[in-house]
């Protein structure tokens, strides 16, 4: 049987699992303050955290809501979220292991849809966003928080080939303006954009996918011999410490 992209990814992702639950990057943030507001208060039944990862947007929505169903295509991740939903008392959260392109959940089920750090890592981008709206409740919403591409070509063409040599799972960062067409062209309106920068540590930043020490390396070569504008726009620092370019984008779904 011919491996997909999406067990490729959930094969090494499955290990990573604990260090996702346990990092401070993913468990804090603006954007994750944005997405803990979007949902309090509003009395939401159903909520999909799609692609959820480490499930640090499922600890912050479920208080708020009746019920998150945290989805990601990697067992692991999902038994990780499971152990600690548990641990913190979140009993109105389930688990569902599926692929963003082809969720087994019926159409329009979900009063909001929130995905954070997962896009980059899928197939096929748009038909993963084709499936977030069509389980989405007409009147509902959706965010989508992730790492966005530079507008200049140079300084894209160097975050993909760092991002690709950190983590082979990588496919790949989009632009705020593919961002806008794509979900423009899967059936929602953008109705908010929030740009944001974010550190990364670099110790950090390898040690949580398990970069190859050789691929470490090669990273570091390329932040050394990077031009001016790109070791600029990333604020590249002595130890390879660097400024990610992140985007918020809260959506809601065009009429039928």
């Amino acid at each position: 049987m011919t491996e997909t992209h999406q067990d490729f990814t959930a094969e090494r992702y499955g290990p990573r699992a604990a260090e996702y639950v346990a990092s401070t990057v993913h468990a804090d943030g603006a954007d994750l303050d944005q997405i803990e507001r979007s949902v309090a208060g509003r009395g939401l039944e159903t909520v999909l955290d799609l692609g959820c990862g480490g499930g640090h947007v499922s600890y912050r929505a479920a208080p708020h809501v009746g019920q998150v169903t945290a989805c990601d295509i990697t067992p692991d991740m999902l038994d990780a979220v499971a152990r600690t939903a548990a641990a913190r008392g979140l009993a109105n959260i389930v688990t569902r292991q599926a692929a963003a392109e082809s969720l087994p959940f019926a159409d329009a089920r979900f009063d909001a849809v929130l995905c954070r750090f997962s896009t980059h890592h899928w197939r096929d981008m748009e038909s993963g966003l084709r499936q977030a709206r069509r389980v989405l409740k007409p009147g509902g919403f959706a965010i989508f928080a992730d790492v966005v591409a530079p507008a200049d070509p140079l300084c894209d063409s160097w975050l993909q080939t760092l991002e690709l040599l950190r983590d082979i799972t990588h496919v790949r960062d989009y632009a705020v303006t593919e961002w806008v067409a794509a979900c423009g062209r899967a059936g929602f309106a953008v109705q908010a954009v929030t740009p944001r920068r974010l550190r990364m540590d670099f110790a950090d930043w390898v040690a949580r996918t398990r970069t190859p020490q050789a691929r470490i390396t090669a990273i570091r070569a390329l932040q050394q011999d990077a031009p001016e504008s790109v070791r600029r726009h990333f604020a590249i620092e002595v130890d390879g410490s660097f400024l990610l370019d992140t985007a918020s984008f809260v959506l809601a779904p065009h009429a039928a």
